[in-house]
């Protein structure tokens, strides 16, 4: 049995069609179908409901489909366990933040694809947390503070923010003093986020109330620098604003609690050595350019 059929069978099952897991696979259609029917005509049974809108996994692909998972996953932990160092090969697919991904972190993967000419980088791009089991991602990058959940997480470096208005909201409306002030102002906000300062050794939490949202931070520095309210943004955002007096810092007596950048992979024992290549090069890219983040630059 073809260690590449079973690991097409588990991208097809996960992406819930032939489309879909070649376009993550980087083949044609027509590549991944005939592997499909080779595998399934090993095995002597169909794995795949086959329809107009997608395929959907039998009886006997939901049973195999694991199974299918844990063998090509075993397979890659014993190439890199022979091979240590040698050529990283197949695929890194990377979820990275809009608001300064391509910008911050692309670099990386391009160095990561100069390095390794014989690896494939799918790179995608939103303020949005993917499903990396769902969606089919080997690891994403996120920034801020991150919620409970199964998923293993290295971090990479620290980023800091603060609390933000602009000069002509201020004199419309205030400035809040202190974190019992923020709901009566106006909050930009990505959506139903609560908003953390520190109070001394002590973490207070605020519900933030706003009628302007959006998922992408550099949207929210445009809204904040037009005056609609105050929003807690990375320095790496509003460095070039508050330079210029477009922004200024407000309730600079309770700042919020330092974020992190992550990398973070599906649970797991190993994670692969791509990925592990690829954190590295994060962190190397990180030590070597602190400006990039904040104020320190």
């Amino acid at each position: 049995m073809d260690i590449e059929e079973l690991q097409t069978f588990v991208e097809v099952a996960d992406a819930g069609g032939v489309s879909a897991a070649a376009r993550r696979l980087g083949l044609s259609k027509s590549i991944v179908s005939r592997r499909l029917f080779r595998l399934e005509a090993e095995l002597g049974v169909q794995l795949l409901s086959r329809t107009t809108r997608g395929a959907a996994l039998t009886e006997a692909g939901v049973t195999f489909r694991d199974h299918a998972a844990r063998i090509a996953a075993e397979f890659e932990m014993a190439r890199e366990t022979l091979q240590p160092t040698g050529e990283l090969r197949g695929m890194l697919r990377v979820a990275m933040p809009l608001s300064f991904g391509p910008t911050h972190f692309a670099p990386v993967a391009a160095q990561m694809a100069q390095l390794h000419p014989r690896l494939r980088i799918h790179t995608a791009y939103s303020d949005r947390f993917v499903d990396l089991i769902a969606e089919g991602f080997d690891c994403a990058i996120r920034v801020g503070y991150l919620p409970p959940s199964n998923l293993i997480a290295k971090r990479i470096g620290p980023i800091t923010g603060q609390l933000v208005a602009s000069p002509d909201y201020i004199r419309a409306h205030g400035a809040p003093e202190t974190p019992d002030d923020i709901p009566a102002h106006e909050a930009l906000m990505q959506g139903t986020e609560a908003w953390q300062f520190m109070d001394g050794n002590r973490t207070v939490s605020v519900q933030p109330q706003g009628r302007f949202k959006a998922d992408n931070g550099t949207a929210l520095t445009s809204a904040a620098v037009a005056g609609l309210g105050i929003a807690w943004l990375p320095d790496c955002l509003t460095h070039p604003h508050l330079a210029s007096g477009a922004l200024v810092p407000v309730m600079t007596r309770y700042p919020p609690p330092v974020a992190g950048i992550y990398v973070i992979r599906p649970p797991g024992q190993h994670p692969a050595r791509k990925m592990r290549v690829f954190t590295e090069l994060l962190i190397a890219h990180f030590e070597r350019n602190p400006g990039l983040w904040g104020r320190g630059g």
